[in-house]
């Protein structure tokens, strides 16, 4: 059907997103919907709220404020019928040629208001597109629940979406390969982006942060950045800082530690900290608005996550310089590179240190390792800013998405 939409010079996109949270999703969306206004396309971001206990990004968006549907948040509710009736109408209304969505919820209840948008509207052609940032599909829900997730993208696939983007390879396998969401001519790769040079470090960041942590010139600085979350798995970064402790004696560690970030498992986390005699190794540092300064002041950048997209906190890191140990889950193993060397429970990869998932011990075991060899950090550190400077820039993430709503529209 040929496209019945009213001549006009601009590609309208209208994009959604179920919070502007602290995390990665938040970044990239709001630096796509500002870049995207301009002779060619103009964009408009819709966004659900941020609930209590999670860190508010949404002065990322003021430039380019968004249309806020209170109604839209992250847990299941029947207020999610209100959000899709909302956000049906601000299509009527705004006419789109792209209905862009991100994250989970977003997506579901986004791509049902398109759907019902085209039924509506036969003679208007919309493409539809989803992004996933990372997917809800193991370790966040039990069996009952995953199983009714994975059949609602499997459905949206099919009737309400025309393009699916991963942000990794790796994730594109999970997602089609591993889950059997849509069709393999569907996805398209298109990695993060970032501001690479605003993270590059500086000697007197990195002094700054570390007298204001108490960390001594000859201490190795390992961090956490991200959100205090279930699926970041903490516990077990907690109890990674209390075998280096045991392992060595009180006080004989050069390491310390920080999680840098915020979360409604702060408390629970300080207080696990505590338990396990930990409190004097590690900073619960919070939201920090110099997040570049704080990637200067670390040595070593940790994850331990169950579950992930593409972590922006490791991109990050390698755009600051900074080497990585992280569990092998998502699109890690992207970032991370070919195994070149395999050592007790952990790999030696190009750009960082790998583990399984949940495995402490060996998280541990490759975190001392890298600590230990000066040399080895800095040739990880050199590989991951190089790759991350072809890679990630934001300058090529707009340039792709721009290239895929051509070719959806024209």
């Amino acid at each position: 059907m040929p496209n019945a939409h009213p001549a006009r010079s601009q590609m309208k996109i209208v994009r959604i997103i179920a919070r502007l949270n602290v995390g990665g999703p938040a970044r990239h969306v709001t630096w796509l919907n500002e870049e995207l206004q301009d002779n060619e396309f103009e964009s408009v971001l819709v966004a659900g709220t941020v609930p209590d206990g999670e860190e508010d990004m949404s002065y990322l968006a003021a430039h380019t404020p968004p249309i806020y549907i209170p109604e839209m948040s992250r847990e299941l509710s029947w207020k999610d019928l209100i959000a899709l009736y909302k956000i049906y109408r601000v299509m009527v209304r705004e006419k789109p040629d792209i209905v862009h969505t991100h994250t989970a919820k977003a997506g579901t209840v986004g791509r049902a208001a398109a759907f019902l948008y085209r039924f509506t509207h036969p003679r208007r052609s919309v493409k539809v597109v989803h992004t996933f940032h990372g997917h809800v599909f193991h370790s966040y829900y039990g069996p009952r629940m995953t199983r009714l997730f994975l059949a609602i993208e499997k459905t949206l696939a099919r009737f309400a979406t025309d393009s699916i983007i991963t942000i990794s390879d790796q994730q594109r396998n999970e997602i089609h390969g591993n889950f059997g969401i849509g069709r393999g001519e569907m996805f398209e790769t298109i990695p993060l982006g970032i501001d690479i040079e605003a993270l590059t470090p500086n000697a007197a960041d990195r002094e700054r942060i570390r007298g204001e942590m108490g960390v001594g010139a000859d201490e190795i600085l390992v961090g956490f950045v991200g959100r205090l979350t279930e699926i970041k798995n903490l516990s077990m970064f907690i109890r990674a800082i209390e075998l280096d402790g045991q392992s060595v004696g009180d006080g004989g560690s050069k390491l310390k530690f920080v999680m840098v970030g915020d979360g409604h498992l702060r408390r629970k986390l300080e207080i696990e900290a505590e338990s396990r005699g930990v409190s004097n190794r590690l900073i619960f540092a919070g939201n920090r608005t110099d997040i570049a300064d704080v990637y200067a002041g670390l040595d070593i950048v940790a994850l331990t996550s169950q579950n992930e997209g593409t972590p922006l906190s490791l991109i990050e890191a390698m755009a600051a310089n900074r080497p990585f140990v992280s569990t092998s889950v998502g699109g890690v193993v992207d970032l991370a590179g070919a195994i070149v060397g395999e050592r007790d429970g952990f790999s030696v990869r190009e750009r960082g240190i790998t583990t399984a998932s949940g495995d402490t011990e060996a998280f541990l075991r490759g975190l001392i390792y890298l600590a230990a060899d000066e040399k080895l950090r800095d040739s990880i550190s050199k590989r991951g800013r190089q790759f991350v400077e072809a890679n990630y820039a934001k300058a090529r993430l707009v340039s792709d998405i721009k290239n895929l709503y051509r070719r959806l529209v024209n």
